[in-house]
């Protein structure tokens, strides 16, 4: 095969995880999935989005970086070709999205210096799909919703109801994390499907999954 390094890119529920995977097996090539490593500003940013985007910026910028610098050390001589289900170039589009022009201009420069460090794809694979695929395809993606208490200072409750209120999450059975038992009645009243005590426990997960 003439090229080595093949990214897939596409709107989340266009099916990019499941084609690299095809393309994977099919090639026997090495699998590149996007890693969602806990950000340690996420909570943060959605209770003050200026004043944290920048540091949530960085952190998935380093993360990315970090994970696709770890596949060039590794280069596998029984498997030539790599497949990954992301670019690394989409840590500008939400970067955008997100930031001041300033803050974006500084994010950009250093962006740049970590991409030229990088192995580029030799092909991009753009996957499209009409809206309504789309809401379908992310239906099936949320059979479990984990919601901290803690997400916009004691908000989780609050988050659960407008999620609820989504056309997407129908069929989703949500999770309240909290701190102490004594939440449980927090949990029943904005009917949670469950509720855990942090930290998570494997008997805890199982008992859910296995309900």
């Amino acid at each position: 095969m003439k090229y080595h390094f093949i990214a897939v890119e596409g709107n989340i529920g266009a099916g990019k995880t499941t084609l690299s995977q095809l393309l994977s097996q099919h090639y026997n090539a090495k699998l590149m999935l996007e890693e969602f490593a806990e950000n340690p500003f996420l909570t943060k940013f959605y209770e003050n989005p200026k004043q944290y985007a920048f540091p949530l910026e960085l952190f998935f910028l380093a993360e990315r970086f970090k994970q696709q610098q770890d596949l060039i050390k590794t280069a596998d001589l029984f498997q030539s070709v790599t497949i990954s289900d992301y670019l690394f170039t989409k840590c500008l589009l939400f970067a955008k999205v997100n930031l001041p022009e300033e803050e974006y201009r500084l994010y950009q420069k250093m962006y740049d210096v970590f991409s030229q460090q990088l192995t580029q794809p030799d092909i991009l694979i753009y996957l499209h799909a009409p809206v309504n695929k789309l809401q379908s395809n992310i239906k099936k993606l949320y059979d479990y919703i984990f919601v901290d208490m803690q997400v916009k200072s004691n908000g989780g409750p609050s988050l659960i109801r407008e999620l609820k209120r989504n056309d997407l999450t129908d069929n989703s059975k949500f999770i309240l994390l909290a701190d102490r038992e004594a939440d449980e009645f927090q949990a029943k009243r904005v009917g949670a499907h469950y509720f855990i005590v942090k930290p998570l426990s494997k008997a805890a997960m199982n008992q859910v999954f296995s309900s």
